[in-house]
């Protein structure tokens, strides 16, 4: 099937959306009718999760519309070209495979005369054979010791994806027994965060993971260095205790400086790297290469569902959809990432990467302007702490923010006392539906000050517990919203050029070689 790479103004479907008929969420969630609406607005998602819309301003005929949406903006099918090796990275002329380190969708994807999913497979298998050594004490520091802390040296999507997931399974490994390490993670290139880190470890019983694609990364090069520094004043050898993650042409790659080397490739962006060496080693060793392989299931069984084509059956695409509706036609600039557990709580931080970065563009995927906007800005922090923050402003301020929420039926830790009649857990999901419905729904009062309009949208992702799989599965739900999007928006979702000029002019910077404004400023920092 040919694909045609539309703007999305130039959809017959933006045209019906613009002249549909505007849903009263406050009608429709109030009474048995906003009853009768949770219970059938859900769609079934990989591991368990769903994914319920209920409090969105969407209904039946507004779906039909998202639905003629999809077909027309091929959805499906662009994102069956993504996974079958098509170029669909523009910008840098590239696939775009994270998807294979997973699994196999579609049809084999040969590039550089390379079987991708078996390079993956490979590099899978070396990181579960070297974690194996790690923990069984083959491999140890100068002193036949093992190794008990691991430490990532990364930033952008080699940080903030594998430090989210880290947190996501820390507590839920502690119960299992199957923390094997402890992990911490070093990514600014201010000196207070390296030093932090290498305050609260034993060095000498640290393994260092050194994430760099190119092996010229400033910051991360620059915070290797610091930590090499440490090493030698201590007494130790870096060579015995860092490894790389990296492509197969970098500096890195061949390096008698490191323990053993992991390949990573173009084809895979930071953001979308937790499923590959980025975050497997560092996971693998952490907990374990079969937790690991459970997280790459948990998102294979997602992905599975991201290519239905019965948008009904398909989360991700909905939600992407709903999300179209909301930006393009709604005006919401925002959408807010709220997850009522405590384990997600750098959960946010990575999916602002993933989105922002994504779909923060103004051109398409040719480099001509587009007319509409694009990507919302992106925010979170879990629940309940986001309540006696900024939710005053979600409740009752002039600008509606969409929302995401996510919730569990059951903690990590497995203690849960009863406490004033109800458990902690109860007390929190408790908390997860009553602002769904007082977003939603509000509250009418003569005192302007305590009224509530309503009128504000949100969506749950529910699941049982936060584990590998569902963890997975989440990850995957949000990676593939954010390509669908994409997909509606024409926009080049995997390349990322607004982060270069910052880093030009700061080697500018560097080198001395300023003038004008930037003069001044250097002059101020006293660099």
């Amino acid at each position: 099937m040919m694909l045609n790479w539309k703007n999305f103004d130039q959809l017959d479907s933006y045209k019906e959306l613009k002249e549909a008929k505007a849903v009263c969420l406050k009608d429709v969630m109030s009474g048995e009718s906003g009853a009768e609406r949770v219970k059938s607005y859900s769609v079934p998602m990989a591991e368990g999760l769903a994914y319920n819309f209920a409090a969105k301003a969407v209904d039946d005929a507004i779906l039909a519309d998202l639905k003629k949406l999809a077909e027309e903006a091929q959805l499906t099918e662009k994102f069956e070209a993504l996974y079958n090796g098509e170029m669909i990275n523009t910008g840098e002329k590239r696939l775009v495979l994270h998807h294979l380190t997973r699994g196999q969708l579609g049809q084999d994807v040969t590039a550089d005369g390379v079987n991708k999913r078996e390079f993956y497979e490979n590099e899978q298998k070396k990181i579960a054979d070297f974690a194996a050594k790690v923990h069984s004490g083959q491999l140890t520091n100068e002193n036949g010791e093992k190794f008990t802390t691991v430490v990532q040296i990364g930033i952008g999507g080699s940080d903030l994806g594998p430090r989210a997931m880290y947190l996501a399974l820390e507590n839920w490994a502690r119960k299992q027994g199957k923390l094997k390490m402890d992990a911490k993670f070093i990514s600014n290139v201010d000196p207070d965060d390296a030093a932090a880190v290498l305050n609260a470890v034993d060095a000498a019983h640290t393994i260092f993971i050194l994430v760099s694609k190119s092996g010229t990364t400033l910051e991360t090069l620059t915070n290797e260095t610091f930590v090499k520094n440490a090493l030698v004043k201590a007494g130790l050898n870096p060579a015995r205790h860092m490894i790389a993650v990296t492509s197969e042409t970098s500096p890195l790659a061949k390096n008698e400086g490191y323990l053993a080397a992991f390949f990573m490739d173009d084809y895979i962006g930071g953001r979308y790297s937790s499923t590959s060496a980025v975050g497997g080693a560092v996971l693998s060793l952490a907990f374990g290469p079969d937790v690991f392989a459970d997280f790459l299931e948990g998102a294979a069984a997602e992905d599975r569902c991201a290519a239905n084509p019965d948008l009904m059956q398909n989360a991700a695409m909905l939600d992407a959809l709903i999300g179209v509706y909301e930006r393009n036609f709604l005006g919401y600039e925002s959408t807010a990432i709220l997850p009522y557990s405590q384990a997600l709580s750098r959960f946010p931080a990575h999916l602002q990467q993933l989105d922002m970065e994504s779909n923060g563009k103004s051109v398409n995927r040719f480099g001509e302007p587009v007319d509409y906007v694009t990507g919302p800005v992106i925010f979170g922090e879990p629940g309940t702490n986001g309540q006696h923050s900024f939710y005053q402003l979600l409740h009752q301020g002039k600008n509606i923010v969409p929302l995401q929420f996510v919730g569990f039926r059951q903690n990590q830790a497995g203690m849960d006392d009863e406490i004033q009649g109800s458990t902690s857990q109860q007390k929190l999901c408790a908390n997860v539906a009553a602002q769904i419905v007082a977003f939603a729904c509000g509250k009418e009062d003569e005192n302007r000050n305590k009224n509530f309009e309503g009128g504000r949208p949100s969506s749950i992702i529910i699941g049982d517990q936060v584990n590998p799989r569902t963890l997975g599965a989440l990850l995957a739900h949000f990676e593939n919203k954010v390509m669908f999007q994409g997909f509606v928006w024409n926009l080049n979702s995997f390349d990322q050029e607004g982060v270069q000029l910052g880093k030009t002019l700061a080697k500018k910077v560097l080198a001395h070689d300023t003038d004008g404004a930037l003069a001044v400023y250097s002059q101020l920092l006293n660099i």
